[in-house]
């Protein structure tokens, strides 16, 4: 079995692309992020012709989560229990479009779009450590209420926990960047020591392996890239990983989302 996660930076704009790689990659279920598409307008179609059950969570034009499934697609949740609200300077606050989960083939699946921070001093900086706290209260207690659980919790964390997740940390520190501060990474661990190992990192040691390359400065073809995307497993789940790829090829060529795919292979 194929699990993956992919941050398509919009899936309508990206729909061909979308398809031809669930058709060449033959995944059992993919975590989709950053749709950018309300539950009216997803392409529902794109997945159904090509034997997946989909469930999507969108709400604006921003933001946006999936889970695609040929496996069985059960027990659909939007937003995790605790999941924080985000308002302007405080306004009006929603849950946003991060965070979907479905059982899927006997796993809980967990499509996740951690916010970005946007700036060390932005009001996003301290939204996004809370919201990574509550998706952490809640992992724990998953495991505690059944340890044999098989979760993943797949998606974009816009975090770069080591320092060679990133082409040039001191670049990074210099220019005060988010994704690389201890807060976040302390955030990243935490949910690691709850009980969630990275299981991708294992198969694709760095330093230089990337996951995500922005559009600008030529950053892809100068292998300025970051490592933000993961799958964190419960140990039940981490104990059935036999390998895991990141599809770098997919982030080549006219139209591509600034994520690659990160496929991990189940026995």
């Amino acid at each position: 079995m194929k699990i993956a996660t992919w941050n398509v930076n919009s899936i309508r704009a990206r729909a061909d692309r979308v398809e031809a790689w669930l058709q060449r990659s033959d995944v059992d279920v993919l975590a989709i992020q950053e749709t950018k598409a309300k539950d009216e307008n997803f392409p529902w179609e794109l997945f159904e012709k090509n034997d997946y059950e989909v469930a999507h969570f969108g709400l604006s034009q921003w933001n946006g989560v999936a889970i695609a499934s040929r496996v069985g697609l059960d027990d659909v949740e939007r937003t995790f229990v605790g999941q924080p609200p985000f308002g302007k300077s405080g306004l009006n606050p929603v849950a946003e479009a991060r965070a979907i989960g479905a059982t899927c083939g006997g796993m809980r699946v967990w499509s996740l779009y951690v916010p970005n921070g946007r700036a060390l001093d932005d009001e996003h900086m301290p939204y996004k450590l809370a919201w990574l706290d509550g998706l952490r209260s809640q992992a724990r207690s998953w495991l505690d209420a059944n340890p044999q659980a098989q979760i993943a919790l797949m998606g974009d964390w816009n975090i770069a926990p080591q320092d060679d997740d990133v082409w040039d940390i001191e670049f990074f520190r210099r220019e005060g960047l988010t994704h690389v501060s201890e807060p976040e990474r302390a955030a990243f661990r935490a949910i690691e020591e709850a009980g969630f190992a990275d299981v991708v990192r294992l198969h694709n040691p760095g330093p230089g392996v990337y996951t995500y390359w922005d559009y600008t400065q030529l950053r892809f073809p100068k292998k300025e890239g970051m490592r933000i995307d993961f799958v964190l497993a419960s140990p039940a789940l981490a104990a059935r990983v036999t390998g895991a790829v990141i599809d770098r090829d997919e982030r080549k060529g006219k139209g591509a989302s600034d994520h690659a795919p990160v496929i991990v292979e189940l026995d």
